[in-house]
């Protein structure tokens, strides 16, 4: 029984020593980031009633939610993404301001995945939002802040993949799919099979250029001039067009930010959630098999709390961050351990009066008593394994 106590449930993990120190010196360079950019810190509940993520919002389906009641018998859930948590408070706080709100938050979410995805059951996100700003700016202010949040992880390697949610919608409604043909053409595209698409599409009566357009989805484009010969296609169809023409403009003012070598436009982009209407986005690095940022615009969220203001975020998934920088050994520099006082009872007073004169400097100290029986060199290698700097002994 005893021995069980110390397992955790699958998918969560204990995070201690370097490592946990390492997460809060990531964690610590992003907020500075943030606040560089404007951004105010919000911090919203752990839980929250059920339609904050019902169905409606297009959010995580209910089987994957930790659902548990409050003493009425409301149906609460452990939150699985912030972003609607976001959504409510600014509904709540901000009902009146008709001007751009900066917002930035960190916190844990949680997912019940099968076990055998081998995914983290709890995260730890930390993200921005931009909210009542519907301009490409805002877009671009958006992606150029992940790009800078990337840089200040310490990732030197990484691409940011942008798409428009109305794409896919717009070209499956002008295609006037079946609901069967539909289901087969969006799991083929979530599992980047544009091959499959190809087959799938091929086939079926449509005009040419829309034809086309299907076999544009996978392309990965990186710089605007490659857009050009999509919009020609796209002309029929203006609610399509005006999509493909806002990736361009944006891919052209990330250009002035200087993060346009960081990003590639690709017009098959979906996401699991359904609540974004425009720019999407994900981070990829090397030592991650998921994104290590996931964004976009959802000009139709906010509305549904009462709220009518477009809006655009993204969340770093810190975790999944954190492993890619370890599989790529890139070490984030840590600050300087704490000192290590050791002292013998009668020198007490003295190491007192020491650590106080240190602390009052603004310094880190642990202090510790002898223990007989113990050498220096246990002393040197206990602050070894807690990253202390060398012991200093009052003996």
């Amino acid at each position: 029984m005893t021995h069980s106590l110390l397992h955790t449930p699958d998918g969560v993990r204990d995070i201690y020593n370097q490592e946990c120190a390492r997460k809060m010196e990531l964690q610590d360079r992003l907020k500075r980031l943030m606040e560089q950019y404007g951004y105010g810190a919000i911090q919203t509940p752990t839980f929250e009633f059920f339609d904050i993520f019902g169905k409606e919002i297009g959010t995580t389906p209910s089987k994957d939610l930790y659902k548990f009641f409050d003493r009425e018998g409301n149906t609460l859930v452990l939150r699985p993404d912030i972003t609607p948590s976001i959504a409510r408070a600014v509904t709540k706080y901000f009902s009146q301001e008709d001007m751009p709100i900066r917002l930035w938050y960190q916190g844990n979410t949680f997912i019940n995945n099968s076990s055998y995805q081998g995914r983290l059951k709890e995260s730890t996100q930390l993200g921005a939002e931009l909210i009542g700003d519907d301009s490409v700016d805002a877009d671009a202010e958006i992606i150029s802040l992940v790009v800078n949040a990337l840089k200040a992880a310490g990732l030197q390697e990484f691409q940011i993949t942008i798409g428009h949610a109305d794409i896919l919608k717009i070209l499956i409604q002008e295609a006037g799919f079946s609901q069967d043909v539909q289901e087969e053409l969006l799991d083929l595209i979530s599992n980047k099979n544009f091959f499959g698409v190809e087959e799938l599409v091929g086939p079926l009566p449509m005009a040419p250029e829309l034809k086309s357009l299907f076999g544009c989805l996978g392309v990965l484009y990186d710089n605007n001039g490659q857009l050009l010969d999509v919009l020609k296609l796209a002309e029929p169809y203006p609610r399509l067009w005006a999509a493909v023409k806002r990736l361009a403009v944006l891919y052209q003012v990330l250009g002035y930010y200087g993060a346009d070598s960081y990003v590639s436009l690709e017009l098959g982009i979906s996401s699991s959630f359904h609540y974004y209407t425009g720019i999407i986005f994900a981070a990829y690095t090397f030592g991650s098999g998921e994104p290590i940022v996931k964004g976009g615009r959802y000009d139709d969220l906010l509305p549904f709390f009462g709220k009518h203001a477009p809006s655009i975020g993204f969340a770093v998934v810190v975790d999944q961050l954190m492993a890619a920088l370890s599989r790529q050994k890139i070490m984030l520099p840590l600050p300087e351990g704490c000192r290590c006082i050791i002292y013998t009872p009668d020198r007490l007073q003295e190491a007192i009066a020491k650590a106080n004169d240190l602390r009052g400097r603004g310094e880190k100290v642990v202090l510790n008593v002898w223990q007989e029986g113990r050498t220096k060199e246990d002393y040197e290698a206990y602050g070894k394994r807690f990253g202390y700097q060398e012991p200093v002994f009052f003996q």
